[in-house]
């Protein structure tokens, strides 16, 4: 029997129905912050054992959240960070889902089991933001229930952390772009006054456009001044009264 045999064609429904409203939030282009809240809103009511759910990002300053259901979960996973350990990073770092509950985690996590008493949470379950081998950070689940997370849970958590991942490598590959298009923008700019102030030079002293240039960058090195800026003053105080 599989686990779609076990479990209500309601839950699955509503399953199918929760993906589908995140593929409308990927595609209406909101920024990650929106998307992460929708996905773990979603999460939450759709995987029956998670009462709340967090997105943990690991970047070059390390790990944050980006996302959660309650800000009181919030403090389980600063807890971690903090100490450089706990399941969310123990499934970050293996890329494997970890499931582990207060009692088990006393030992091994200390500072995640406190945390996580204080919450009245009992058993969580993490798994791996993980994209071509590149680890993003981790999805993480919350329950009161000791016994909480079964593999139907699993499973359906694998489905949110492939939702959670295309999010953040699109919205990365986003954030390159637009980085991308901000540097040209400013070179095409660049260049148009570099081009100005050698008409400048080129009218004023009836030289070549290479003799103009060479002035520019005479200046530019006796200064120690970037080109454009040198070519920016020029044209400044040619437009000044």
């Amino acid at each position: 029997m599989t686990i779609e045999d076990r479990v209500p064609a309601s839950l699955l429904d509503e399953a199918s129905e929760a993906l589908e409203e995140l593929a409308g939030v990927l595609a209406d282009e909101q920024s990650l912050t929106e998307v992460l809240q929708q996905l773990v809103e979603s999460a939450s009511r759709v995987i029956p054992d998670a009462e709340n759910v967090s997105v943990t990002v690991v970047g070059p300053d390390g790990a944050s959240t980006a996302a959660a259901t309650d800000e009181r979960v919030v403090s389980i996973d600063t807890d971690q960070y903090s100490a450089g350990q706990g399941p969310c990073l123990e499934a970050a770092r293996t890329q494997r889902p970890v499931r582990v509950t207060v009692e088990q985690g006393r030992e091994k996590w200390p500072e995640f089991a406190a945390a996580a008493e204080r919450a009245g949470v009992r058993a969580y379950l993490s798994a791996p933001l993980v994209v071509d081998n590149s680890v993003l950070g981790s999805l993480n689940l919350y329950s009161s229930v000791t016994s909480a997370f079964d593999p139907f849970d699993e499973a359906l958590l694998r489905l949110f952390t492939t939702a959670a991942s295309t999010s953040i490598t699109g919205f990365q590959r986003y954030e390159r772009s637009r980085s991308l298009v901000t540097h040209l923008e400013r070179a095409l700019e660049s260049r148009a006054e570099i081009d100005q102030a050698k008409g400048v030079l080129m009218a004023a002293h009836g030289i070549s456009a290479q003799e103009a240039f060479q002035r520019l960058v005479d200046e530019s090195q006796t200064r120690n001044t970037k080109l454009r800026v040198v070519a920016r003053n020029l044209l400044d105080s040619v437009r000044r009264p």
